[in-house]
């Protein structure tokens, strides 16, 4: 399957989606040493970030949540891409910085796919595959 997308930052990676509906605060949900989400209360909680497809709705949270995602890439503990259904300037900066492919304006449909399956976002051609949907 392939979806329209709007590019915030360039690049194309492929990987496996993690997917949550909730937003993210890179600072406070996200430790810079581990890649792991942190906070009890959010829907990824002790999980890994690193080298996965990253799907969730928008970032929340401080400004140095840009800074965050920029410590996740020089530490390769970042995801391979983003996805957002509508991104907002704390993780557009931070993909950009990271040079980390960053997409969005797709449908909220998108927070319906597995974890775990097989997505490839193609920023500079805004478009993201799904491998192994209908």
């Amino acid at each position: 399957m392939e979806i329209k997308c709007h590019k915030v930052a360039s690049g194309c990676a492929s990987g496996p989606a993690l997917v949550t509906r909730d937003a993210i605060s890179f600072l406070g949900n996200v430790d810079a040493r581990t890649g792991m989400v942190v906070d009890p209360a959010h829907e990824l909680f002790d999980q890994c970030i690193a080298g996965k497809v990253l799907i969730f709705p928008g970032g929340k949270g401080s400004t140095v949540g840009s800074y965050v995602i920029y410590q996740l890439k020089k530490r390769d503990l970042a995801p391979v891409a983003m996805i957002n259904i509508r991104s907002e300037p704390i993780v557009a900066v931070g993909a950009i910085i990271s040079g980390i492919p960053l997409v969005d304006r797709v449908a909220e449909g998108i927070l319906q796919i597995k974890s775990g399956t097989l997505v490839e976002v193609d920023a500079d051609r805004g478009m993201i595959r799904i491998f192994g949907a209908d």
